[in-house]
């Protein structure tokens, strides 16, 4: 005998009604899209060459194994045609920190490292193997943060450009 029966018209209502209620449950089980906040080391948004860092402005423990002294600015050389080293803010994510560290030279982006980036489990060590070097030459190949999302890494990939963005307001480009 078949579930949906017209002799039963109680068992279609009631999976009518179960099938209705499970849609709703994963419907409501989504989470919500938040974008990535900055944090940032001072309330002085202005960059200069003396400017301290506070060495307690790093957050959580998710990092990429290397630490750094600072999170804000850092720079190193003078002039538009030496070679500066600048560091962005760090961009708190929903799975961690991301912070990059672009090389100037001559007015061209020569390098970007990540710094930071979220690592605190395999899924983000998986995700963040391949995102980051393909973040990394997106970057250096547009010269600018105006690069591409992606997929599968929103978040990392959103913190990214904005971290990277501040490194480059910071060496003025």
């Amino acid at each position: 005998m078949h579930a949906l029966n017209k002799n039963r018209p109680l068992r279609r209502v009631i999976l009518a009604s179960a099938a209705t209620v499970s849609g709703m449950v994963m419907l409501l089980a989504l989470k919500p899209h938040t974008a990535p906040t900055v944090i940032t080391d001072s309330a002085a948004p202005a960059p200069s060459a003396s400017a301290s860092a506070s060495p307690g402005a790093t957050s959580g423990s998710g990092g990429s194994g290397s630490s750094s002294s600072s999170s804000g600015s850092a720079k190193s050389g003078s002039g538009s045609t030496g070679t500066k080293t600048v560091t962005g803010d760090t961009v708190q994510t929903r799975w961690g920190p991301v912070q990059v560290k672009v090389t100037v030279k001559n007015g061209k982006i020569t390098d970007v490292t990540a710094v930071q980036y979220p690592s605190e489990n395999p899924r983000d060590q998986q995700i963040n193997s391949y995102a980051i070097p393909q973040l990394r030459s997106e970057a250096l190949a547009a010269q600018s943060a105006s690069i591409d999302t992606v997929s599968g890494a929103t978040y990392t990939s959103e913190g990214y450009q904005q971290s990277l963005q501040s490194a480059l307001d910071s060496a003025g480009l």
